[in-house]
């Protein structure tokens, strides 16, 4: 009965299981398992397609951020008096300080991006390997997906920005900014990955439930995401990766 009420996700229904060894390692291995089928599965025309319109559009949100930002700049620089030089010189240190800033946020865009077409990846995944569940699944209205995906944007942010003056003191350590900074964004990624796959087979008011059932799924699976996130080239794939892990990993919980 208590296995029951957990996968169903009633909220109240069951306690968040204790991370024993034994569980641990359970999870560790579903989420290598989730990987290399999501590795298989790259090829799938549909998940082809949602790797081409999302990252299209993160393309065009970075481009166009930091052709704002230069032009913003250099016309500052003109109110100002500077020749043209200088106003040259200041577009250019925009545009550099735009670079610096989409590889600071390009998780949170990412994220935003693939929550909008996410559905798309997670239906391709449980077309192939869970055709029961998809006959059983909700869409997610593009108002809900666009909702989710902004404040999973918001939170990488937020956090990140309240969290930079630690990130700063931790510099001296050589590796301590790395080591929150990982363990932050693998809590939130694994937190907006699952519930993308979630919010097709969990009633919206049984969420919270849900969440207390599968936190360590979540934070393992955020962890393997966040660290394709920080492996150049890899990193275009990081989006459509994690939203095909997710899904296996949910569904490869409910199904045991």
């Amino acid at each position: 009965m208590r296995e029951s009420a957990r996968d169903t996700g009633a909220p109240g229904a069951a306690q968040p299981p204790a991370l024993t060894r034994a569980a641990a390692r359970r999870t560790v291995r579903g989420v290598i398992r989730a990987f290399l089928l999501s590795i298989g599965q790259l090829g799938d025309p549909a998940i082809l397609r949602v790797f081409l319109k999302s990252l299209a559009l993160t393309l065009v949100l970075f481009v166009g951020f930091g052709a704002g930002l230069y032009w913003a700049a250099e016309h500052i620089a003109a109110s100002y008096g500077a020749n043209q030089d200088w106003q040259e010189l200041a577009g250019a240190a925009a545009a550099i300080g735009a670079l610096a800033f989409a590889w600071l946020v390009f998780r949170a865009v990412a994220i935003l991006v693939i929550d909008l077409f996410g559905d798309d990846v997670v239906e391709a995944v449980e077309r192939r390997h869970y055709p029961a569940a998809l006959a059983s699944a909700r869409k997610v209205p593009a108002a809900r997906a666009l909702t989710m995906g902004l404040g999973s944007a918001a939170r990488a942010i937020l956090i990140n920005l309240v969290l930079a003056p630690i990130y700063l003191l931790l510099l001296v350590t050589g590796i301590g900014t790395f080591l929150l900074f990982f363990v932050v964004n693998g809590w939130l990624l694994g937190r907006d990955l699952m519930d993308m796959v979630a919010a097709r087979h969990v009633p919206r008011s049984a969420m919270r439930g849900w969440r207390a059932t599968a936190r360590w799924p979540r934070f393992v699976l955020g962890l393997a995401g966040t660290a394709l996130f920080v492996v150049p080239i890899v990193n275009l794939l990081a989006p459509i990766l994690s939203a095909a892990m997710a899904t296996h990993l949910f569904h490869r919980r409910r199904q045991s």
